[in-house]
C-alpha cells in the first residue's frame, strides 16, 4: 500500500500524475455547477443573514443562565412585542444574546424584565444596548475599497513578478471563486454576516493567494525556456508536483483556525473570535481547492497552443524571463 510520501515523490517525479490540466473543463463544470447552486439556495433562502451591526437594532445579553435554548427568549420578546423580529443565539454555556428590531426604552425595559423572568436571573444581568446601522455600513464601504487596493496591487505586483498578465488573471479568477464560494456557504446555510465575518473574508485572500504563488512560482521554474515538455504538461506536471505541499500546508493551517472556532463558539462565548474563524476555516479550503483546481487550469487554457521557447533562439537579455 503506498504512503503519502511515496505517493507524493512519485507526483513530484512525475511517475504519478492527476490530470488537473488536461480535464480542466471538467473542474470548470464543477466551479460554475458550485457556484450556480449556492446562488441559487442563497436565493431561495432569502438571501444573507447580516448582523445587526448592518441592520440596527436592539440587542439584550443575558448572563448566568443555566440553559441558552432560544425558546424561552423569543416568547419573552413576543409577549412585549408580539410582531418584533427576534433571534437569540449562546454565547457560551452561560450567555445568550438576544437581538430584535429597535425598540422603545419602554418596550426595553420591559424585555429585560422577561428574560430575567423566563432565564431565572436578575434583572441586572440582562443588558441592553441599541446598535446604529451606520457604523456596519462604515465597515463595509472601508472594506470594498480595501478589497479593490488590494486586487490591483496583486494584479501588478503578480505581473511583475510572474512576467505575464495571464497568472495574474488566473489568480483573480481565483480569489473571485473564494470569495464566491464562502459567501454562497454563508448564504445557504444561513450563517449572520457580521463585520467580523467581513473581515475574515479579506483575510482568506491573502492564503489564497499564497497557495496560488507556490503553485505559479513552480510553473514558471518548469516552463522557463529551454524546459522540455509541452507548456499544457509542464504546467500539469507543476501542479502535481505542489498538490501535497498544498494539502499539507491547509491541514497545518486548517486545524488551529479549527480550535480558534471551537473555543470561540463553544467556550468562550466570543461572537467576533467565532465569526472570523468560521469565514477562515471555510475560506482555507476552499482555497486550496481553487489554487490548483481553478488558478491552475485557468492559466492553462488562457496558455493553450502556446509552446516553451528554446533558450538557444531567444535574445540573450531575454534567457530567463517567462513571457
Amino acid at each position: 500500500m503506498a504512503t503519502l510520501t511515496t505517493i507524493g515523490n512519485e507526483l513530484y517525479t512525475g511517475e504519478r500524475s492527476v490530470p488537473v490540466v488536461q480535464k480542466r473543463k471538467l473542474w470548470f463544470l464543477i466551479a460554475g455547477a458550485v457556484l450556480v447552486l449556492l446562488a441559487l439556495g442563497t436565493v431561495l433562502r432569502g438571501g444573507f443573514v447580516f448582523g445587526i451591526e448592518f441592520t440596527g437594532g436592539s440587542e439584550f445579553r443575558v448572563s448566568g443562565v443555566a440553559d441558552t435554548s432560544d425558546g424561552p427568549a423569543l416568547d419573552a420578546v413576543a409577549s412585549v412585542v408580539p410582531d418584533a423580529d427576534a433571534r437569540a443565539t449562546g454565547l457560551g454555556p452561560e450567555a445568550l444574546r438576544v437581538q430584535t428590531d429597535e425598540v422603545t426604552d419602554e418596550q426595553a425595559g420591559e424585555i429585560r424584565t422577561a428574560l430575567a423572568e423566563a432565564y431565572g436571573v436578575e434583572t441586572g444581568d440582562v443588558a441592553f444596548s441599541f446598535i446604529g446601522p451606520s457604523w456596519g455600513a462604515d465597515v463595509t464601504t472601508q472594506a470594498l475599497r480595501a478589497l479593490v487596493v488590494f486586487l490591483v496591487l496583486v494584479s501588478i505586483v503578480m505581473a511583475v513578478y510572474f512576467r505575464t498578465w495571464k497568472m495574474s488573471l488566473a489568480a483573480l479568477a481565483s480569489l473571485a471563486f473564494d470569495m464566491l464560494v464562502t459567501a454562497g456557504i454563508y448564504g445557504i446555510v444561513g450563517f449572520e454576516v457580521t463585520p467580523a465575518a467581513v473581515i475574515g473574508f479579506l483575510t482568506i485572500l491573502g492564503y489564497s493567494l499564497y497557495d496560488t504563488v507556490v503553485v505559479f512560482d513552480k510553473v514558471r521554474e518548469n516552463t522557463a525556456p529551454g524546459s522540455s515538455g509541452t507548456f499544457l504538461g509542464q504546467i500539469n506536471l507543476a501542479v502535481n508536483q505542489t498538490i501535497v505541499r498544498s494539502i499539507n500546508t491547509s491541514i497545518v493551517a486548517v486545524l488551529p483556525i479549527a480550535s480558534i472556532l471551537f473555543i470561540g463558539a463553544f467556550l468562550m462565548g466570543a461572537g467576533t473570535l467565532r465569526d472570523i474563524a468560521l469565514a477562515l476555516f471555510i475560506g482555507t479550503i476552499v482555497g486550496t481547492w481553487s489554487s490548483i483546481f481553478v488558478a491552475a487550469p485557468v492559466y492553462a487554457a488562457l496558455r493553450k497552443g502556446d509552446e516553451i521557447k528554446a533558450e538557444s533562439a531567444l535574445p540573450k537579455r531575454e534567457r530567463g524571463a517567462v513571457v
